[in-house]
């Protein structure tokens, strides 16, 4: 069981990142994610079912069309590979609390819990990869975010009726979208609305993880950004004043958060003493 599950969602997780890669593709540029089918941009030779397997076809075609030969990008394994990786860890750190569930009310909210996840992780390959190309993040994936997440979260809350984590969800939400629409209007050209929008998605699975989980994932995504930035401006691709998306280390920095907040959090606390 702990091994079967986590690798079936692992699989699901692949599929979907191949529909990651079309939602990447095309929301940016305002074409329909259903219709037509996926074609190679080269040719336009349609992909054949056989051909769509994710990782495994862009392997064996060896990252080529099977018609002309046109290279594919990498960057499609690697979004199946990462959605694949993701679904397939998010499940095994989930399954203890869905297996120990003492009753059917705590099954329901592990479970919802679990598909909460797994849809942040998806939209966060998807968001990332999108605002590193454009350096926009489309409101077409990050508002449905809003009640999906939040009917998602929420039951998983009240369905044993934990107001409490019910609440702090909600506080997350509004904390982060509060604190980035400050800074969004001091510094307009540092910070973009859509940075804004984006924050309090990432404020409802921050603040349903913890509070802990939310200090350091905000933290954390400043910090990711600033190492970055000063990264690029050394090696030279980038100057003091280059726009760099920051959408990535803010879902950098969520993670971070939500896998490690607590650890950090008491570390830091007794660092001082404080704990």
């Amino acid at each position: 069981m702990f091994i079967v599950v986590p690798a079936v969602i692992g699989v699901v997780g692949a599929a979907i990142g191949s529909f990651l890669n079309v939602v990447i593709h095309r929301v940016p540029r305002g074409l329909s994610v259903v219709h037509p089918p996926s074609a190679c941009p080269a040719c336009s030779a349609r992909v054949r079912p056989y051909d769509n397997i994710p990782v495994v076809s862009w392997l064996v075609l060896r990252g080529r069309c099977r018609d002309c030969g046109a290279p594919f990008s990498g960057r499609y394994a690697l979004v199946e590979l990462a959605t694949a990786l993701a679904f397939a860890g998010l499940a095994v750190l989930q399954l203890p609390a869905i297996l120990a569930a003492p009753s059917p009310g705590a099954l329901v909210a592990a479970l919802l819990a679990l598909v909460a996840l797994l849809y942040f992780a998806a939209i966060s390959i998807a968001l990332a990869a999108i605002d590193l190309d454009t350096h926009r993040l489309p409101n077409s994936i990050v508002l449905p975010s809003y009640p999906v997440l939040a009917v998602l979260l929420g039951a998983s809350a009240l369905v044993v009726g934990d107001m409490e984590t019910a609440a702090r969800t909600a506080a997350g939400a509004g904390i982060l979208f509060a604190a980035y629409l400050l800074l969004a209007f001091i510094s307009p050209r540092g910070m973009g609305m859509g940075d804004v929008k984006l924050a309090g998605v990432i404020g409802l699975v921050l603040g349903f993880s913890g509070w802990a989980a939310l200090a350091v994932g905000m933290l954390a995504a400043f910090l990711l950004g600033g190492v970055v930035g000063i990264a690029l401006i050394v090696a030279g691709r980038a100057r003091r004043n280059t726009g760099i998306p920051f959408g990535p280390w803010m879902l950098g920095g969520a993670w971070v958060g939500i896998l490690l907040g607590e650890p950090i959090a008491r570390g830091y606390l007794a660092l001082f003493g404080l704990d």
